[in-house]
């Protein structure tokens, strides 16, 4: 998953250079479905389909470790917040791992670079006079003798109609608005329960409407040439027409980056100043070379995946400070941002423990690939989605085992059939094949299928491009109970042997393009073909290989021996269906009771 072995990636002349970037998850908990959908599986995807295509890939990613929700989460724990983020940030690390998410690096943002990076940015933002300094007022609990900072902070949310009473100081989870602490209704601090009180405080502020003009000539560039997610764009336009305001970007905090200045030198930057500068100094910890991709906007570009909630810090602030310090940052290119996916009948929650966790899709037994196609045939790119256990059921009976599975499954198992009865594990000749009416009208259908499913890839359309690959799977099903193969052994050897070179080919191209989407999967086919894996078809434009795929009975050669065959999926039962929504019931906290 991690980078550790060979040379590091660097941009290479002459070739397409991506940059991807999913978003840096919080140590306060075990990751559940909803953030791996909606940020570290779906850049995944990308990421490994940019490879598929051939492109020079480099996938950072790490966890966000400093902020008060760290402090938080060592409050509850009775530790210190560096003890949170070794534990959070190695069970973060596993779970990916098992998810087969293909980091180039995974890193974390408690880091000497990031220090370094954060307030090198800090300095030419102040030495370019984008800085601002006021007075505000901040909740202090005289309790806990300290300012609370956001989420500290819990009250009702002052937004007519909302009607959330555990709103948090920066954010209400309900209807999305940003907040400050002191709007809240009947705030209360988060550790004791007391009702602080308003004091002022010093801090220092990004004059986000001086910076309005460099910022929109940016976004209006970047969402036109770079397809951005029509929710990004609708968010973004939001914060836009209501007007920015200057930003606080410090805290009154201990775990952070240190704020390099004699008068704030008590304070740290804002999590959500210096999260998004985690992306660069992740990558300084993978590569000492590492401004080759960050400051290369000319030969480098930047895909950024997220949630909804994380999309103004990532097109308005992240970008505007980039833009105050005047250097030659690679700024994002393209947003993809999913909405939420809910929980059966309620939300996910890492906060209060709500849903299905990553260890918990583990200790399921299920495979990491079926949890991966379910969350991106449900991916909520549009519009939320609801995980259900019945609909991973019939996601994995109907789709998985009963298209996919059995299309390779039949395919294989008769050419493994002993001679007289099948081909002995021996890819046939098959020298009329490009005349088999049958397989050319196929070769046709499959070849409009993969451009289909190259021109939703490459637009990040990544739940389309899952729905066209298993279309061809459903091709190939019509087309095997269409030539009656079985009838042809006897009747029409010939034609048997076209029908069967050009499924086996079909069922080679249906590895190759669910790679990214279930590499494990992929894997376990090209074995079965007896493959390398990494030797499969790469869809490289520059290597015309994409044509190879017009021609399926073609790509793999005859007399070629196929290996021992066996079933990729198994049937999910209801009995087990229903001890698992039992199990996963309620919070994390209930199920340990329970347990116990």
């Amino acid at each position: 998953m991690s980078s550790g072995k060979g040379e590091a990636k660097v941009p290479v002349a002459g070739r397409r250079n991506v940059l991807v970037t999913s978003a840096l998850p919080y140590v306060n908990n075990v990751p559940h479905l909803g953030n791996i959908i909606g940020c570290v599986l779906s850049a995944d995807v990308f990421a490994r389909y940019c490879r598929l295509r051939g492109h020079n890939v480099l996938y950072v990613c790490g966890t966000d470790e400093y902020g008060t929700a760290t402090e938080n989460k060592a409050i509850e724990e009775g530790c210190s917040p560096l003890e949170i983020c070794d534990k959070y940030h190695a069970i973060h690390k596993e779970v990916y791992e098992w998810s087969n998410i293909s980091f180039d690096h995974f890193g974390r943002t408690s880091t000497p670079q990031q220090t370094e990076i954060c307030q090198s940015i800090f300095h030419k933002l102040l030495d370019n006079n984008w800085l601002s300094e006021n007075t505000m007022q901040q909740l202090y609990c005289e309790s806990c003798q300290r300012f609370l900072a956001d989420r500290f902070v819990v009250g009702s949310c002052p937004v007519e109609g909302c009607g959330n009473d555990t709103a948090r100081g920066d954010q209400c989870d309900r209807c999305g608005r940003l907040l400050n602490s002191t709007e809240l209704i009947d705030p209360r601090c988060k550790v004791c329960e007391g009702i602080p009180v308003v004091r002022h405080t010093d801090h220092l502020f990004l004059e986000l409407p001086l910076l309005e003009e460099k910022l929109e000539k940016y976004i209006d560039e970047a969402s036109a040439t770079g397809s951005w997610s029509q929710n990004a764009v609708r968010i973004t336009d939001a914060w836009l027409k209501e007007g920015l305001r200057p930003r606080c970007i410090t805290r009154d905090l201990k775990w952070g980056v240190p704020v390099p200045h004699e008068k704030y030198k008590d304070k740290v930057f804002y999590v959500w100043f210096d999260a998004p500068i985690g992306y660069i100094s992740i990558t300084a910890c993978y590569t000492p070379e590492w401004e080759k991709w960050w400051k290369n906007p000319e030969n480098v570009e930047l895909y950024q995946f997220m949630g909804k909630d994380n999309v103004p810090f990532h097109t308005v602030m992240f970008p505007s400070a980039l833009l105050g310090t005047g250097e030659n940052w690679t700024l994002m290119k393209n947003i993809s941002v999913t909405e939420y996916l809910n929980y059966e009948s309620g939300k996910f929650s890492k906060t209060k423990g709500i849903g299905v966790f990553g260890n918990d899709a583990k200790a399921t037994n299920i495979p990491a690939d079926v949890w991966r196609y379910y969350l991106l045939s449900n991916r909520p790119e549009a519009s939320d989605a609801v995980f259900t256990w019945g609909g991973l059921q019939i996601k994995h009976n109907n789709e998985l085992l009963k298209n996919l599975g059995n299309f390779i499954y039949r395919v294989l198992s008769f050419i493994a059939k002993p001679e007289g009865a099948g081909y002995g594990s021996i890819i046939p000749e098959a020298p009329n094949a490009d005349i088999h009416p049958l397989g050319q009208s196929l070769a046709e259908t499959v070849g409009n299928l993969i451009q289909q499913y190259t021109d939703a890839m490459d637009k990040v359309k990544l739940k389309q491009g899952l729905k066209i690959a298993m279309a061809i799977s459903s091709e190939g099903n019509a087309y095997l109970q269409e030539s009656q193969f079985w009838k042809l052994y006897q009747q029409d050897p010939a034609s048997c042997a076209t029908v069967m070179k050009t499924s086996v080919g079909v069922v080679y191209l249906l590895a190759c393009l669910l790679e990214p989407f279930m590499p494990s999967f992929s894997k376990d086919v090209l074995q079965q073909l007896n493959l390398c894996p990494n030797e499969h078809i790469s869809f490289a434009d520059e290597k015309g290989e994409s044509d190879k795929a017009k021609r399926p009975w073609d790509l793999i050669p005859s007399n070629h021996r196929i290996g021992k065959i066996v079933p990729l999926f198994t049937e999910l039962k209801d009995d087990a269906v229903d001890s698992f929504r039992e199990t996963f019931a309620g919070s994390q906290a209930e199920r340990n009771a329970r347990a116990n």
